[in-house]
């Protein structure tokens, strides 16, 4: 089981937009996926239409136990591959500093809780999304703790550059203070026009500071990213070239994602992470 903080701190770049892109490319791929959503806007969840709860992450970060999480957990409209941890609006009390460290480690004693599910017959999840807010609040920070991946989000803008900046520091301090299995996995830039001198500026400028972990592949700025989530269907569904085209970056973007959260072994001969690359360009 994989699990990828999605985060940025700036405000608007898209992490929504990524979340529920890799959910799509792995729905199409049969990877069973949790989407949490930890953004009291609840986009995801809004965009994802889950079935009625009776709880949500408010009372998942008030109260980890099964019983609570398994309430806050529904499938998604999409389809049965993808769950979702119904966000909540007042996961807002949530946010705010208390000087209470031990709340930090609720989203990670909840997660546990779906693993200990898989390994008593369930289907586990193969990648779980947590879909950050725009701040480094509890909510972002317990995010950290949670996750084994950091994915960094950001536009080829000077302000979101600045964002993408803070989050990466913020990644390595909660790195040091108390996850030391978290790994940035990368800086993805979303919302690219290949024709814009400015956009083309960022990127090499994003290069230049993060090197090898701005991502080789960059997701386009394209309309049917809006229409596919105004219409709450995956955007690997949505049939237009450039949803085709925003589905393919997405599939590379997966298998990267894939990739890098396998656990470190001795080298041996294996032809899995080919498959994945070759499966993602289909």
């Amino acid at each position: 089981m994989h699990t990828v903080a999605v985060l940025s701190l700036k405000g608007g770049v898209g992490k929504t937009t990524v979340v529920l892109g890799l959910a799509s490319a792995a729905m199409r791929k049969g990877a069973r996926t949790l989407v949490v959503d930890l953004d009291p806007q609840c986009n995801a969840t809004a965009s994802l239409e889950p079935g009625q709860t009776e709880r949500g992450l408010s009372d998942v970060l008030a109260d980890p136990s099964p019983e609570t999480v398994a309430r806050a957990v529904a499938p998604s409209a999409w389809g049965e591959e993808v769950d979702v941890l119904v966000g909540s609006e007042d996961a807002e009390i949530h946010n705010g500093w208390d000087g209470n460290e031990q709340h930090l480690t609720r989203l990670t004693e909840a997660l546990s809780e779906l693993t200990e599910a898989a390994a008593d017959g369930e289907l586990p999840y193969r990648l779980i999304l947590l879909d950050c807010p725009p701040s480094l609040g509890r909510l972002t920070r317990s995010a950290l703790i949670a996750a084994d991946r950091a994915l960094l989000v950001t536009e080829p803008t000077i302000f979101a550059v600045s964002g993408v900046q803070r989050a990466f520091e913020a990644v390595q301090a909660e790195r040091t203070a108390n996850n030391p299995d978290l790994q940035p996995l990368g800086v993805v830039v979303n919302r690219v026009r290949a024709r814009s001198h400015e956009h083309q500026f960022r990127i090499d400028e994003l290069r230049d500071i993060f090197g090898p972990l701005v991502m080789p592949v960059a997701l386009p700025d394209r309309l049917a990213v809006q229409q596919a989530q105004g219409a709450c269907v995956p955007v690997h569904q949505w049939g237009t070239p450039g949803a085709r085209e925003v589905a393919l970056a997405f599939n590379l973007l997966l298998a990267r994602t894939l990739r890098a959260g396998r656990p470190q072994r001795a080298p041996e001969p294996d032809e899995g992470d080919d498959e994945e690359l070759d499966a993602a360009e289909d």
